[in-house]
């Protein structure tokens, strides 16, 4: 059964967000607000977790999930990164996207796409999520909180609690969150890819 914590999206509060943090690293699957739709996060290499979290999205071993990182500091343990694509990162986030990089040895292995060892990261603009990352310290292994069978995530901290509540730790009430994903933007090679077009704007990356 899972908790549900309303945390204010602007000020988000301190006690509520160590709650949640304490969750996160017990193993539990939380689904919490982002800049673009609401997202499921658990523990980095927590098998368990990651399962569960396959299990809800019916995700198979070639998804390719995402760090969601506090700044460009995290994002360099986790991804190869050389001066062009820290140069694009730096000027585009924070904010709505995710980028696909090559994957350093620091990521788990359950994380990395079979074939091309990449990992996607990402640098949200969204206060509640910064604190989270804040309080936790490491990144948040992290997916888009999408229904199977559908196309777009979730906004609506209420329906989550709806159809969820069963499945999830703790769901955190952060308000409305915008209907578009993000863009997923491939840096492993230059020029970009974009993947998918979503929020964000795209101009950077058709340069």
């Amino acid at each position: 059964m899972s908790q549900f914590f309303q945390i204010h999206p602007e000020n988000p509060q301190k006690r509520l967000i160590d709650q949640a943090v304490q969750i996160v690293r017990q193993g539990g699957v939380i689904a919490y607000p982002t800049d673009s739709g609401y997202a499921l996060g658990c523990h980095l290499g927590d098998k368990k977790a990651i399962e569960k979290i396959k299990w809800l999205r019916s995700l198979d071993d070639k998804h390719n999930f995402t760090l969601v990182c506090s700044d460009l500091s995290d994002i360099g343990t986790y991804a190869k990164v050389d001066n062009s694509v820290f140069r694009l990162l730096k000027a585009n986030t924070p904010g709505a996207y995710t980028f696909i990089l090559n994957a350093t040895s620091e990521v788990p292995r359950l994380l990395l796409h079979p074939k091309r060892r990449s990992i996607g990261v990402r640098v949200p603009d969204h206060r509640i999520t910064l604190a989270l990352l804040e309080a936790l310290g490491e990144p948040l292994m992290s997916v888009t909180l999408i229904p199977v069978g559908e196309e777009l995530p979730m906004t609506d901290p209420e329906e989550i609690r709806d159809r969820y509540v069963a499945h999830l730790d703790l769901i955190i009430d952060g308000g409305a969150c915008h209907l578009e994903p993000t863009s997923v933007i491939d840096l492993r090679e230059l020029p970009p890819t974009i993947v998918r077009e979503g929020r964000g704007d795209l101009t950077p990356f058709r340069e």
